[in-house]
């Protein structure tokens, strides 16, 4: 079978060989967690607890209504000790809830407060959807969209194919990798219940060559998990961004996703490896998304490894025997990956629902550049996944034309940092985008509202 991938993109040094093949390690039980209450892409949410309360594992803390919200859950069993603003991976202080542990922590069984396991090919569509909100599932994988939304498209976008991204195209980061290596059947179960509910019977599962020894596990857990259905591997091209949900589906079907479209416009749904399985954990054992995994590495770490940490869980609070981190010569921290990971301040950010890794970068890996003057070289824009011209975006940012910043793409553009990579200046295009992206939602919300007729 050959490789498919899409046009324009970049090789980049890919920097996964401190973690590649290891098993993911549980933290230690965990003595607080820092739970942000919004966490998804929807209304934000309110505390359904208060200080003083005590929590069970599993147990609903959070939850607004709305259709495009989902609960949030107590990641350990203990007493709310804070309900406050913390500053969180987007560097923005919000509401989070303080557990703390009495007992050291621990995911006792007698403590968990799960749903009861549902059948999700006996149950209706409607009772599905429901089961996967209340789980509090949402894209592990990036902005954190609400998966129960995603699944449920309006009648007139009829989905022909789901496609599991198993890409991981992001440096540093194995934390899929490892997931389908050990947990290949849960992904696939969970895959299979996701066609069961979009009524598809095709579907893909996208992995760069550079994962090629996982495609006979994944056919092989594709097998069992739906064996009457049209379930394949493909694999793709290494190279970044191809985990990018608009070049996936471009590289696995050849449809392209309109501007300002979603991938159920040209009759696709994609879902990472990792909120797939956590919907076979939804059902299968009514356990709501409390934990996930991620990597963690770095030049400044000394034991890099991948891990399974609760919702909530300071990279920082970790004890030093399990994860060594090497402060004097710590220079940047990222949560996410490199290419489109936010940098922070301190290592006492909570890991999220959709935190990847975290990954803590030495003075040899940081090569910091003053910005100079962009010479016109065309480099933004040839390697642009997105087919955009930065530089031009960039210049109407400059001058504070953002009608000229629209038309050259700046709500297009996914930040997946391709030009600030190869841009010889050293602009950070991506940065000012992001804050373009900002001051024109400020200037959108501070439009005076249309009278009500």
């Amino acid at each position: 079978m050959p490789t498919k991938t899409f046009r324009r993109g970049l090789h980049v040094p890919e920097q996964k060989e401190p973690t590649e093949g290891k098993s993911a390690e549980t933290v230690p039980a965990l003595k607080q967690a820092v739970v942000p209450v919004n966490q998804h892409f929807g209304a934000p949410n309110q505390s359904l607890v208060a200080v003083g309360d005590t929590v069970r594992r599993g147990q609903k803390i959070a939850d607004a209504s709305g259709p495009m919200t989902v609960p949030v859950h107590a990641p350990i069993s203990g007493v709310v000790k804070k309900i406050e603003p913390r500053i969180q991976s987007n560097n923005l202080e919000g509401p989070c809830i303080v557990i703390e542990a009495p007992d050291g922590g621990g995911p006792g069984v007698p403590d968990d407060d799960f749903m009861p396991p549902l059948d999700v090919y006996g149950c209706s569509k409607e009772d599905a959807l429901t089961r996967i909100r209340e789980a509090g599932i949402v894209g592990m994988g990036g902005a954190g969209f609400p998966v129960h939304v995603k699944l449920n498209p309006p009648p007139h976008k009829p989905i022909d194919f789901v496609i599991a991204n198993a890409a991981e195209c992001e440096p540093y980061l194995t934390t899929d990798e490892w997931l389908m290596s050990e947990r290949a059947e849960l992904f696939a179960r969970g895959l299979a219940a996701v066609m069961h509910i979009t009524g598809v019977s095709r579907g893909i599962i996208g992995l760069e060559d550079n994962k090629a020894h996982l495609k006979p596990v994944l056919e092989a857990a594709a097998r069992a998990a739906l064996p009457k259905g049209e379930l394949v591997v493909q694999l793709l091209k290494t190279k970044y961004p191809q985990g990018g949900e608009k070049f996936l589906i471009t590289a696995l079907t050849g449809r392209e996703v309109p501007s300002g479209g979603l991938p159920m416009d040209v009759g696709c749904v994609v879902q990472n490896v990792g909120t797939l399985a956590a919907i076979a954990e939804a059902f299968e054992l009514g356990k709501p998304l409390i934990e996930r995994s991620l990597t963690i590495t770095g030049g400044a770490c000394r034991t890099p490894k991948n891990i399974i940490a609760p919702i909530g869980t300071l990279i920082g609070d970790l004890p030093q025997s399990f994860i060594d981190i090497d402060y004097s010569g710590l220079k940047k921290i990222i949560f996410g990956g490199p290419m489109m990971g936010v940098a922070v301040s301190t290592a006492l950010i909570p890991v999220q629902k959709n935190t990847s890794g975290v990954v803590l970068m030495d003075e040899n890996e940081l090569k910091a550049f003053d910005e100079a003057y962009c010479i016109r070289c065309g480099r933004c824009i040839r390697n642009c996944p997105c087919h955009l011209t930065p530089v031009l975006i960039n210049e109407s940012l400059e001058s504070g034309d953002f009608d000229e910043a629209l038309r050259t793409g700046l709500i297009d553009c996914i930040e997946c940092g391709c030009c600030s990579y190869v841009c010889p200046a050293r602009i950070k295009l991506v940065q000012r985008f992001r804050v373009g992206k900002q001051r024109y939602r400020n200037i959108q919300a501070a439009q005076p509202k249309p009278a009500a007729k």
